[in-house]
Order: structure tokens, then C-alpha cells, then sequence
């Protein structure tokens, strides 16, 4: 066998890890992928039954992951797997880029409508977002941003710093 090339048994039991490139040239672009499709790291995780830092290191460009990662991305970012990968180009094609912008687009329009305090705002927001599915039937299965409570300044603290926990909680027990 040359270096390269393997048994199949050699492959079956050989571990699924990130190697990192021997030239240091991009081989993927699964972080400007997810960017552009307005996911976040960790919902990535969710939906590859993985940790974020493994999330995180396998978006590093120069990182060498095996096609079956690379499917397992495809699904959880729902593109087609060429756009994951590097060409010469080094362009998102068309579609998937006024994709990504199109599910940005929606999400921001959601959002807008859910917070909307007047009837008349929420009704323009109703219209956009029948228009955008008009336009690509799929994003009617969209999710608007999270909106989590609201920025803290500096010095501000949350509810769970002002939550008083048992002192038990503690006291090391010993066994």
C-alpha cells in the first residue's frame, strides 16, 4: 500500500478526527457558511451531537475533517456540500448566497414582527414575511432571532447573581 491508502478494516477503526492540513491552504469554509446562515455555533453542536469547541475547531479553514463530518454539516446547515468546500474561486455560488441572505432577511422580519408594538408596524412585518415566502416557500419554517432580555452594562448584574443558593450546595461530601 502507499501512504495514502488503507485497509478497510484499517478505516473502520480508525478514530473520526480533524487533522490539520500539511499545506496550511483553506480546505473548507464551514464558519463563513454558518455565519452567512445566521446559526450559531452552538445550535450547530445541538444538531451534530457534538461539543461547541469541537464545533469550533473543525470551522478552523486549515482543518482536514473527514467527508462524513462534512455531510453531517451540509445537513445541519441545509446547503449543498460544494459550498463547504474550497475552489479556486473562493466564492459562494449564487444561490446559496442569496439563500443565506434571504434567512437573515426573514429572521430580522420576524423579529421585528413579534416586538412590534403597533398594529400598523406588525401588519407590515405580516406583509414582508408573505412576501418572502412568496419568493422561497422554505423560509416559512423559520425561527426569528432570539431576543434574550436586554444588554446589562458593566456594572449590572442578572437574576441568577442575585438568586440565593443553599449552603450545601458547598460542603464538599465525603465518601
Amino acid at each position: 500500500m502507499s501512504i495514502g491508502q488503507c485497509s478497510a478494516a484499517e478505516t473502520a477503526n480508525s478514530p473520526k478526527v480533524a487533522v490539520p492540513a500539511v499545506v496550511g491552504r483553506p480546505l473548507q469554509r464551514l464558519a463563513v457558511v454558518r455565519r452567512l446562515q445566521g446559526i450559531s455555533r452552538r445550535t450547530v453542536a445541538r444538531r451534530l451531537n457534538i461539543d461547541v469547541e469541537q464545533v469550533k475547531e473543525q470551522e478552523r479553514e486549515t482543518v482536514d475533517i473527514p467527508l462524513s463530518t462534512l455531510y453531517g454539516w451540509q445537513e445541519a446547515l441545509g446547503v449543498p456540500i460544494a459550498e463547504l468546500l474550497v475552489e479556486a474561486d473562493d466564492s459562494l455560488t449564487s444561490p446559496v448566497l442569496e439563500r443565506s441572505q434571504l434567512v437573515r432577511l426573514m429572521k430580522t422580519v420576524l423579529a421585528i414582527r413579534q416586538q412590534a408594538k403597533h398594529r400598523s408596524i406588525r401588519r407590515m412585518a405580516e406583509t414582508m414575511v408573505e412576501q418572502l415566502v412568496e419568493i422561497m416557500p422554505e423560509l416559512a419554517n423559520i425561527s426569528p432571532w432570539n431576543v434574550v432580555g436586554k444588554r446589562r452594562r458593566v456594572g449590572e448584574v442578572g437574576l441568577s447573581a442575585q438568586r440565593r443558593l443553599p449552603d450545601s450546595v458547598f460542603i464538599e461530601r465525603s465518601e
